[in-house]
């Protein structure tokens, strides 16, 4: 049986969709039934509160970093996989990118997936003006299957009649389906890539059986559960994201390097490449069986002195480099593999040292946004001129840098060239970008 679909959105970042999406995913698993989630666009935190609620991994869905048949393959993963599919959105409905600013927009998706939308709205401080916006995001693009509406952070039972009443009155064909009472225990604490991951919450248990027992007695869930629908892409054939590194990639997995795709690994399986975990944080090396060794991103900066202090890993990254095994580095990862990293507090720590570049986090400065990319050269991940999508988001400024080979051409969602980006030097690869995709063929 196909599983169905519903898509979590809001009218602006910070409204509740996470600990909303992963509460939902937790009372409909405790109720019995099958349940898959989501995240679109190329977030990697929020899917670890979906994991965290039901166990299994939750995909990022990303209408503009993965190719049309990549994206239906894992919708219908998704369906195949669970009775229901909640889809988180990606900060506001129609914010995207691009010169329209609405490119690969949670609107994007729910139109190309076919799968309804409920806007999660944050009522702090809204009455009956609520009615305007929610007429506004109703119009806005009359495609747009929104099918509900519910309503977090109110403040009392009278605000709740206030706000459905004002619905009822001037948008009486979208469904109200509750209102989420304000609860400070369920905020979740942030940090400057958004909210803190799951993994590193002791309460996280806690708090997401608190958001699902709040949904059950606040939300019509009978009425909610009535709204998915199964996506209306055609079916296709699992496809290959990025290219595996080699035969046996050594993977770092640890609260340092926690930013990897599922799809990615998965993909990399499904071609036959062996994936061995390894935590740097624990001085750990690379495996010698590996063939290859992958550094993906994560929070490398807040554990700069514990990795500084790795021996062993750093011992087994340059050994791994001078035995000539590919090592690519993602943002974090990148920067571990340069020569220093410079913390918050303006202390530099020595990393690898396999790469000329020193970052830091003393001065930070916002890079955000997605990038395609063209390899300059050969590596592993195809030949010179292969080209790929993906997203950078991060704070480090370099700190310097030697003019040796760049890895990529870079430019962003609209088309304008960046420049070069990344670096490579013998077998030792990487930039601040993280990969999603290859590019759609032109």
């Amino acid at each position: 049986m196909t599983g169905r679909g519903l898509i979590l959105s809001a009218p602006a970042s910070g409204s509740g969709k996470t600990i909303v999406t992963a509460g939902l995913a937790r009372l409909m698993r405790h109720r019995g039934l099958r349940v898959a989630t989501a995240k679109a666009g190329p977030d990697f935190v929020d899917p670890t509160f979906h994991e965290a609620a039901i166990g299994t991994r939750s995909l990022n869905l990303d209408v503009w970093g993965m190719r049309p048949a990549a994206l239906a393959a894992l919708v219908a993963d998704l369906e195949a996989s669970a009775d229901l599919v909640f889809c988180e959105g990606v900060m506001g409905l129609f914010d995207g990118t691009g010169h329209d600013g609405e490119t690969g927009s949670t609107a994007e998706l729910a139109l190309r997936t076919g799968w309804p939308v409920v806007l999660i709205v944050d009522a702090r401080g809204q009455g009956a003006s609520v009615a305007a916006l929610l007429r506004g995001f109703a119009t806005h693009q009359l495609s747009v299957p929104i099918a509900g509406v519910i309503f977090n952070n109110v403040a009392s039972a009278r605000h709740t009649a206030m706000l459905t009443a004002a619905v009822a009155r001037h948008l009486p064909s979208l469904p109200c389906l509750g209102a989420l009472p304000f609860d400070p225990s369920l905020i979740v604490p942030k940090r400057h890539l958004g909210l803190v991951p799951a993994g590193e919450l002791d309460e996280i248990e806690t708090l997401i059986d608190r958001c699902a027992t709040r949904i059950a007695t606040a939300l019509y869930i009978d009425r909610l559960l009535r709204l998915p629908r199964p996506a209306a892409l055609a079916a296709s054939e699992r496809a290959t994201f990025i290219p595996p590194l080699g035969q046996r990639i050594a993977v770092a997995h640890d609260k340092a390097f926690c930013f990897t795709y599922p799809v990615t690994l998965e993909s990399w399986r499904r071609e036959g490449a062996e994936l061995m975990f390894f935590s740097p944080l624990e001085d750990e090396p690379p495996q010698g069986l590996a063939d290859s060794v992958y550094l993906p991103g994560g929070y490398p900066e807040l554990w700069a002195g514990r990795l500084a202090s790795a021996a062993g890993f750093l011992a087994g990254l340059r050994q791994a480099a001078e035995d000539r095994k590919p090592i690519y580095g993602e943002c974090g990862g990148y920067m571990v593999l340069g020569k220093g990293l410079v913390d918050g507090t303006g202390c530099r720590w020595q990393m690898a040292g396999l790469l000329p570049l020193v970052t830091s986090f003393a001065e930070r400065r916002l890079h955000l946004g997605y990038r395609s990319a063209a390899l300059l050269g050969l590596t592993p991940l195809g030949p010179a001129g292969a080209r790929f999508r993906g997203h950078e988001f991060h704070y480090a400024t370099v700190v310097s840098q030697e003019e040796i080979d760049p890895l990529f051409a870079v430019g962003d969602a609209a088309g304008k060239i960046i420049g070069a980006g990344g670096l490579q030097r013998g077998s030792v690869f990487g930039s601040f970008l993280h990969l999603i995709d290859r590019a759609p063929e032109q």
